[in-house]
């Protein structure tokens, strides 16, 4: 597999940094399962911080502190890692990242009907702005025509779509903005499953808005 499509080094650098929110960074980390160059730019990226971190003149620390981070982790609330298994969705598509986000063991997707063809899963991922989730579309099936109040970006678990321009498969990622109008289509042969985030709403421009309204607003 060879990965054509990545995200920006603006938000690779932020995933490396830390400073990026956790919707955005779930699809970076599943991203970064797949793409060993993108690996190498958040490996470097990390180091470099460290480096940074050494040069950093120590602070006294109050004697308090280390019995302070014990009581709060006694008191914190730990949330279940959950393992996903779904003979109708192939598990090799789910990077490990991803699949800590996935309904519990056992569970079947209920995939949410947004229109002919299309099918949407929420996850849960903290963000003030950003929406993350699973977005199916069956082969052949065209989404409507479209464009962005915000950014939406678009990484592909397995299938592989068209969008006029460009192609793009397994571990693609194609960073949409108010500048880009398109209409994606699925490729023939198996269902399109890709991670989706978004901030703001898709914005419709053909005679099927109500479709889009209801995709927009997941």
């Amino acid at each position: 597999m060879s990965v054509s499509h990545h995200p920006t080094e603006d938000f690779l650098l932020l995933y490396a940094s830390g400073s990026l929110d956790e919707a955005n960074s779930v699809l970076i980390a599943t991203h970064l399962a797949l793409c060993p160059s993108c690996r190498l730019i958040n490996n470097t990226a990390e180091l470099l911080g460290g480096e940074l971190l050494d040069d950093i003149d120590p602070i006294e620390v109050n004697a308090n502190s280390f019995d302070y981070v014990l009581s709060n982790l006694e008191n914190a609330e730990l949330e279940k890692v959950s393992t996903f298994r779904d003979t109708s969705f192939n598990d090799t598509s789910l990077p490990r990242p991803l699949k800590d986000y996935m309904p519990e063991d056992g569970k079947k997707i209920k995939w949410r009907w947004l229109g002919p063809g299309l099918r949407y899963l929420s996850l849960k991922a903290h963000s003030k702005t950003a929406k993350v989730g699973l977005l199916k579309i069956s082969p052949g099936t065209k989404v409507p025509h479209h464009g962005h109040n915000g950014n939406e970006m678009t990484m592909v678990l397995s299938g592989g779509y068209t969008d006029g321009v460009d192609s793009f498969s397994r571990g693609d990622v194609e960073l949409a903005d108010s500048s880009l109008i398109h209409q994606p289509v699925a490729d023939q042969g198996e269902d399109c499953i890709c991670l989706v985030v978004t901030e703001g709403n898709l914005m419709p421009t053909g005679v099927i808005a109500s479709i889009l309204n209801r995709f927009s607003s997941f």
